[in-house]
């Protein structure tokens, strides 16, 4: 069963305001995965969660209602006897929730331009479902703009990553001969997100980073300032206490209060509002601010981070809470961290970061810029090992390679 992180987080925000709890059937193996949400759609609180996980451990048994299928076509509530179920429309909820963020005219202008292109690469994975309705019908993009937008169960033989290793289709486009000028990508369940621009890719820390600085004067719902710290396991707290705005993560999640999740979608729709307005007033043929002279301004103003990110896929079982972080004394990091999100076994996750206040090293190489923390050499495009990592893996190349030489922009 494929869901979303929108609908839930959005309709749960709507309907529910003492929360649900939310059971989905995984697999052939009958596992069942409980999910406990908060009024405006927050995760569970940590003491409760692991209230909940003591009481499952107690269980002997699960029952379930004997109730004839609902028609999930047809809009409105079905009852059965006291029991009620109401199937809504997520795309509507979820698109009038975003009307209440951002100025949906401003992108709309922008996408009508003549001078102006956008892709969308759904992956055929669930924001399809959004893509049209939102990108095409309400905001007025070509209808040709939304690429592999046909939900799949198998995504398409595809893996929905919106990276540079999977959403490689998107990449060739982005990096091809007349290329769009804005071109996204969203995941599997529509959390997570990829931007980039002509010829210019934007590392998910300066995408979160990009937003946050323009949210104020380019998207309605922040015109008293943004707050903005990373991660997300505990930030559904500082959002309903009003200390948090705006949230991001390396692994291509962003997103803001309006719901208790990373938002994929939105994402797109804060960098299409970011363009829109710098590009506000501006005529046809004259030169519009692209994606790469954002990033720069913002690299110019506050420095650039180069980053990079490797995946080693490991074989064995998932282990918690293990992980090891290098800080040096130029703030440059590498950490380690065991991750069970991989498609097989666990994944161990190296991460390296760098600093650069030195505008005239902005359009450095990033393997270059970060070579002695990583210990590449000079002329290696994709490294099968770093010293770091030596002898650690049963595998010896990274699964997944972001280590992001691709800055030439306009």
């Amino acid at each position: 069963m494929h869901g979303t992180t929108e609908i839930r987080r959005s309709g749960e925000a709507q309907c529910c305001g003492d929360g649900a709890v939310e059971t989905f059937r995984m697999g052939n193996k009958g596992l069942v995965d409980l999910i406990w949400l908060r009024g405006k759609g927050s995760g569970s609180i940590q003491v409760l969660s692991n209230a909940l996980l003591e009481f499952t451990l107690q269980m002997l048994e699960i029952k379930i209602a004997d109730i004839p299928d609902v028609d999930l076509t047809r809009i409105g509530v079905t009852s059965y006897d006291n029991f009620l179920i109401e199937v809504i429309d997520p795309v509507a909820d979820y698109l009038d929730l975003l009307e209440n963020v951002f100025d949906f005219q401003l992108m709309k202008e922008l996408l009508s331009r003549p001078d102006f292109r956008f892709v969308f690469d759904a992956m055929h994975a669930v924001t399809g479902a959004y893509a049209k309705p939102i990108f095409v019908d309400r905001l007025g993009a070509n209808l040709d703009s939304i690429s592999n937008g046909v939900p799949l169960e198998d995504f398409g033989h595809g893996h929905p990553d919106p990276n540079l290793m999977y959403a490689k289709e998107l990449v060739n486009i982005m990096y091809g001969e007349n290329a769009p000028d804005l071109g996204a990508a969203s995941d599997g369940d529509g959390d997570r997100n990829m931007i980039l621009g002509r010829g210019f890719f934007v590392t998910p820390s300066d995408s979160v980073a990009i937003i946050a600085a323009n949210a104020q004067a380019a998207i309605p719902y922040f015109q008293n300032g943004p707050k903005v710290p990373t991660g997300w396991k505990f930030f559904g707290n500082l959002m309903d206490a009003g200390k948090l705005s705006i949230c991001g993560e390396e692994s291509f999640g962003t997103g803001s209060d309006h719901i208790r999740e990373k938002d994929g979608i939105w994402a797109v729709l804060a960098w299409l509002s970011i363009i829109a307005y710098r590009n506000k007033g501006k005529k046809v043929g004259e030169k519009l601010v692209s994606v790469a002279d954002v990033a720069r301004e913002h690299w110019a103003t506050y420095g650039r981070n180069f980053f990079s990110r490797y995946d080693y896929e490991v074989d064995g079982s998932v282990s918690s809470k293990q992980g090891i972080r290098f800080v040096f004394t130029d703030g440059s990091r590498i950490i380690f961290r065991l991750s069970g999100t991989g498609s097989a076994g666990a994944t161990v996750r190296l991460y390296v970061e760098q600093f650069e206040p030195d505008i005239s090293n902005h359009d450095m190489d990033a393997q270059e810029a970060l070579k002695s923390l990583i210990g590449l050499p000079t002329d290696s495009k994709k490294p099968c090992w770093t010293p770091p990592a030596r002898g650690l893996f049963a595998r010896a190349c990274p699964k997944l390679d972001i280590l992001v030489s691709l800055t030439e922009g306009d």
